[in-house]
């Protein structure tokens, strides 16, 4: 028969799993708006998506490579590992919690430093990861952003941190609390040898960070939409009782209280950086 050979020979044909064509993981992404981004155009865009302005969490990597000319810069301080000082245990052990995050990461902790120009302008940025136990801070993270003031005061450069994090390290308990004394005194030095000390804002910064240095900076940036406070809204709405303003704790809001200073988008961070420092520097 002329169309034999459109009739199956067997029910259903199928595919073995080694020849099917799997589409490669990471190549679109959605946004919590509903929108989609081919993965290449949102990260030549800084990871905002072009469709609704969404910016999308990244980690310092990312930032370091956005913000440091031709994506080059020498890390500080990488040798400092995070430790289990009081063999705390919740629903697994502090140690094995570490081991896994430093594996799954390939970070050693919350935090990393590094130093290069941004459009030619000389400068340290510290810049944490919300990957690394929700980029909560820890005594590592304070030590290195000791470290990173000393040798912004000793090379007399200009100081960035990039906060992301949901406050104190339970794990570390007191310890974790300790570094908010620890990290002010420090910024205060700086503040001491005129040096100028930015913060950036980006979703979520909350608990201690924001109660401290993230909000004692001499300019006070943020990524819109950024959700920043201490307490979350739920437990502050179940606190008073009452509902929220609208948009509450974001950028924007904070802004319009007079806690931000400039909302700044990430396809411009490098920019905005740069030209604040000059004008405030004159470098």
């Amino acid at each position: 028969m002329a169309f034999d050979w459109f009739k199956r020979k067997t029910k259903n044909i199928t595919t073995s799993t080694e020849d099917k064509k799997d589409v490669p993981k990471g190549l679109w992404h959605k946004t919590p708006t509903g929108k989609t981004i081919e993965y290449e155009e949102l990260k030549r865009n800084n990871y905002v998506s072009p469709e609704d302005d969404f910016h999308v969490r990244i980690g310092s990597r990312e930032y370091f490579d956005m913000l440091f000319d031709g994506a080059k810069f020498k890390e500080l301080n990488a040798d400092v590992e995070s430790i289990d000082m009081l063999k705390f245990v919740d629903t697994k052990s502090y140690t094995d919690r570490l081991k896994e995050v430093k594996a799954k990461t390939k970070l050693t902790d919350s935090i990393r430093n590094a130093v290069g120009e941004v459009n030619g302008v000389k400068m340290v940025i510290s810049c944490m990861d919300f990957s690394f136990i929700g980029g909560s801070l820890g005594s590592v993270m304070g030590e290195k952003i000791r470290r990173a003031v000393d040798y912004c005061i000793d090379k007399k450069l200009p100081y960035m941190i990039i906060s992301q994090s949901g406050g104190a390290r339970m794990q570390e308990a007191t310890y974790s609390l300790m570094q908010l004394a620890k990290v002010q005194s420090k910024l205060a030095q700086l503040s001491e040898e005129g040096i100028l000390y930015i913060a950036y804002l980006c979703d979520p910064t909350f608990g201690g960070i924001t109660a401290s240095f993230a909000m004692t900076a001499d300019i006070i940036m943020a990524e819109p939409g950024a959700l920043i406070g201490f307490a979350g809204p739920r437990v502050i709405r179940e606190t008073i009782g009452k509902d929220l303003p609208e948009g509450f704790q974001t950028s924007e809001f904070l802004q319009e209280k007079g806690f931000v200073d400039f909302i700044v988008k990430r396809t411009e961070i490098k920019e905005k950086v740069s030209q604040t420092v000059r004008l405030l520097t004159n470098a």
